[in-house]
């Protein structure tokens, strides 16, 4: 029997704002601060201290929902999540449930088969746990992170592949970094994954029994988790067997998902009205105040790319998929001359830029090379100043230096040479010192001819236009 997967995201999102989401403690890098260093008797949860809730946090909430294309309630609620949690020191998470901030949203992607619409069931906001640390003996507890403003987003089980999982969770991210609510630094924990997968008989309906894989922190964790589980539960099923609803986490060393509880249903959480803090109500003006003020996102974005500069919609999708790349592309496209194409622009910035970048650590490198400098090295190669390899080596000395590519021509003597006559003497001579080789390419071994088109290059140092050369020995060669 062949067997289908089913699988939903649930995305915690940590929301940047400058403090807590209940109390005035300032947000820290969790992973970089001293713990326990941003702790009140709020996030403490110390009797008495009263929860206050961070406008910020709902304005960056708010944001996602719109650009999710949510239906914002007017009027949502936050609840006492009862359950133990040995990392928020009130032994409860405050978070919403019944009336969570926003819900019915959807989310389009792109997989290999084409534009996906995946639902968006909700939108909430809560607050995040603290960090433990399992040592001999016990485990350590650092509340830095206890209180920081989260926000949650669940999909539908619209998902029907490991593609689409991580196409979604992409976009996602994407999103949220464009709208600068998340820095989307997945190593650092700000944004994590939870996955709920089932499988059933392909072409029924019916919805399996599912599992939750707990805090997935990268997409190669949540293409791995998934995939391993939809072949064990396939291959329980295909044996007779039954699938137990549980939490499951991922053994990254193992390659393997592991029990880590039986799974709780809502009823378990023991949901009530937070009875410290009112509704939150949303004011009509203020939806549309932030709706007026969102940024052209991905999507939009890719969409113009195509239209404006005349871009595939592959190129569009790997220029917009980080927002910094879009905005240096769109600067240097702002200093190319006319007369030079887009595209070309863009093989450059998505070719030897990015294996520069990769190599240096990442998009942080981008302002080694100002946006101008990238045009005026594009420039000088669409004009025939510098041929491409030639390209290639001041890319390389801009981005470890700093200079432009003009001065790096410039004092390096880089100049293309594009004299016919000159040219014509370098590959004469060639052939005249190659007559062996001549003879081999006449008598139809035309592979010579590169062979020869290396020479006459070397013999200028690299400095010959390749076209020029090229045409100039194919004419020699018949003659």
């Amino acid at each position: 029997m062949e067997f289908e997967p089913v699988i939903g995201l649930e995305v915690h999102a940590e929301l940047q704002t400058e403090s807590k989401m209940f109390c005035a403690c300032p947000v820290v890098d969790s992973t970089q601060a001293a713990p326990n260093t941003t702790v009140c008797p709020v996030c403490a949860g110390m009797p008495g201290a009263l929860p206050v809730l961070n406008q910020k946090a709902v304005a960056y909430g708010l944001r996602v929902a719109l650009a999710l294309e949510c239906e914002v309630n007017r009027i949502s609620i936050f609840a006492r999540k009862n359950y133990f949690y040995p990392d928020l020191p009130k032994g409860y998470q405050i978070s919403q449930y019944e009336l969570p901030l926003a819900e019915h949203g959807h989310l389009l992607i792109q997989t290999s088969e084409g534009e996906e619409r995946i639902r968006i069931r909700r939108v909430h906001l809560e607050e995040d746990t603290g960090k433990l640390t399992h040592v001999e003996g016990g485990s350590l507890l650092d509340l830095n992170r206890a209180g920081v403003p989260l926000l949650e987003i669940v999909s539908e089980p619209d998902l029907r592949s490991v593609e689409a999982a991580r196409a979604y969770g992409e976009a996602l991210r994407a999103i949220l970094r464009y709208l600068e609510v998340n820095s989307g630094d997945m190593e650092k924990g700000v944004i994590r994954f939870e996955a709920n997968v089932s499988v059933r008989p392909k072409g029924s309906r019916e919805l399996g029994t599912r599992v939750e894989i707990k805090n997935l922190n990268s997409f190669r964790a949540l293409e791995r988790a998934v995939s391993f589980e939809i072949e064990r539960q396939s291959r329980i099923l295909a044996a007779g067997g039954v699938i137990e609803q549980e939490t499951l986490g991922w053994d990254e060393a193992r390659q393997a998902t592991y029990s880590q509880r039986s799974k709780e249903d809502a009823h378990d959480y023991r949901y009530f009205p937070e009875p410290d803090l009112p509704p939150l109500v949303i004011a009509d003006e203020w939806v549309e105040q932030v709706r007026a003020a969102l940024p052209e996102l991905p999507r939009q974005k890719s969409s113009r790319f195509m239209q404006q500069y005349g871009l595939s919609a592959y190129d569009a999708a790997l220029l917009t998929a980080e927002k910094e790349v879009a905005l240096y592309f769109e600067a240097a496209v702002q200093a190319l001359p006319a007369s030079v194409s887009p595209k070309m622009l863009v093989n450059w910035l998505t070719g030897d830029m990015f294996a520069l970048l990769n190599q240096s650590g990442g998009l942080s490198g981008l302002g080694r090379i100002p946006p101008a400098n990238l045009a005026g090295l594009v420039k000088l190669v669409a004009e025939d100043e510098i041929n491409a390899a030639t390209g290639k080596e001041v890319l390389a000395e801009m981005f470890a230096g700093g200079q432009s590519a003009e001065e790096i021509v410039q004092r390096r003597g880089l100049r293309q040479v594009s004299d016919s006559a000159l040219i014509a003497a370098l590959v004469r001579q060639v052939l005249e010192e190659c007559p062996a080789e001549v003879a081999a390419y006449r008598s139809g071994k035309e592979t010579v001819m590169n062979w020869l088109f290396g020479q006459v290059m070397r013999r200028a140092a690299g400095k010959a236009n390749p076209q020029v050369v090229r045409r100039e020995l194919e004419r020699q060669l018949k003659v």
